[in-house]
């Protein structure tokens, strides 16, 4: 699938972060250009269920019935989307339970509609003196946060930070015997890794599509909602929700399309729509399993050479498959200025204050070779060698 991709000069290591351009892409959004160049208003004859279009091909990457999935909004907003619609506190169950080191906008959408309404954010893994949260979570310190107080809970299917691969089949469950709804962020793990989110019963999913789908920046998100809330009307009804066939009837009262389709908001951009569809024809031809294997392939080597050649380095993904995302983070005090320095030297990797470097080998396009060369790389710059003395100065971090 290399061939596929317009791959930027160097080691790219930040797949997990935003993945480049393919041909495919690149080819969709000229396409969409054209005929607005030649077309203009005409062409959305042709546009006006593009979005719906998309939905049978990202409805496989999640695990969904393509009736459950649209291409819409962004992942903050369709977050809000959700609770707008399927938060609904009352009595005792009103708080939300999530992760301290969550994604800190999923956590400012969740504490704006508990502050709402007069519940509680409650978050696994917050310090009480203040100090930073545990990278890696135990699943059971999830399931013991579960009580009759809780009305939703929310998650990532990987840890954005550790690259922590969640058991979203058991905590899927453990949330609802507990009577609470679950929402899954797959932002870092949609195109990396298989999703059930029909078979396993979630009740509402949200993502990015820039990672590992390749999507383009600011691409648009998705949003799962099972066919179980279809009925429900959704919180922040727009017109683009509405009833396709009625739509532009222009009427003051607002019907719902069917399915997720009708948890659109406003007109959608067509030509990032166009980047999403050109960068989804790519997993047409590759099955999600044969991804995995792959990535699952690609961080073994990853982590078996940086034990090898970089021990200065604490991993932090853990090492277990069935826990692992498509990213490796490991801990260094001067994360920032080493991140500096591969760059120089040709690897681009991602920085997370204060200490965290992710590197993520991504099975689409990166080759064995490039993990080796990275390892190598971050060994140099962690021995001193060159001009690795200057460029671990604290005023190097970016």
């Amino acid at each position: 699938m290399r061939a596929a991709f317009l791959l930027p000069q160097g080691v790219y290591m930040n797949g997990n972060s935003l993945g480049p351009l393919s041909l495919a892409a690149q080819s969709a959004v000229e396409r969409r250009m054209r005929q607005w160049q030649h077309s203009a208003v005409e062409a959305w004859d042709e546009w006006f269920a593009l979005a719906e279009r998309l939905s049978p091909a990202l409805a496989r990457l999640v695990g969904a019935q393509p009736a459950e999935v649209i291409a819409t909004g962004t992942t903050t907003g369709n977050l809000h989307a959700a609770l707008a619609g399927l938060y609904r506190p009352a009595g005792r169950r009103r708080h939300v339970l999530a992760l301290a080191s969550d994604f800190p906008s999923d956590l400012y959408a969740l504490k704006s509609w508990t502050d709402r309404h007069g519940a509680e954010l409650r978050l696994v893994g917050a310090a009480t003196d203040g100090s930073d949260p545990p990278e890696v979570v135990a699943e059971a310190e999830i399931e013991a946060a579960l009580s009759d107080e809780i009305a939703l809970v929310w998650l990532p299917v990987v840890s954005y930070r550790a690259g922590q691969r969640f058991d979203t089949a058991r905590l899927t469950a453990a949330a609802h015997q507990a009577g609470a709804l679950v929402g899954w962020d797959a932002a870092h793990s949609i195109g990396a890794l298989p999703h059930a989110l029909h078979d396993e019963g979630a009740d509402v999913a949200v993502w990015c599509s820039y990672k590992y789908l390749n999507g383009g920046p600011g691409a648009p998100g998705g949003l799962f909602l099972h066919q179980r809330h279809h009925e429900r009307m959704p919180g922040l009804p727009g017109w683009w929700g509405h009833e396709p066939a009625s739509r532009f009837g222009m009427r003051p009262s607002f019907q719902a399309a069917s399915g997720a389709a009708g948890w659109q908001t406003s007109t959608p951009s067509v030509l990032a729509l166009a980047g999403l569809q050109g960068a989804l024809a790519l997993f047409e031809e590759v099955t999600v399993e044969e991804v995995r294997a792959r990535s699952l392939l690609l961080t073994d080597r990853l982590i078996a050479a940086l034990d090898k050649s970089a021990p200065e380095v604490e991993l932090v993904t853990p090492r277990e498959h069935r826990r692992r995302g498509g990213h490796v983070t490991v801990r260094h005090e001067a994360a920032g200025a080493i991140s500096v320095a591969l760059r120089e030297r040709g690897v681009v990797p991602d920085h997370r204050p204060p200490d965290l470097l992710r590197f993520a080998p991504v099975a689409m396009y990166t080759t064995e070779e490039e993990v080796d060369r990275t390892v190598e790389a971050l060994h140099d710059v962690l021995a001193g060698n060159d001009l690795v003395a200057t460029e671990l100065r604290p005023d190097r971090v970016p």
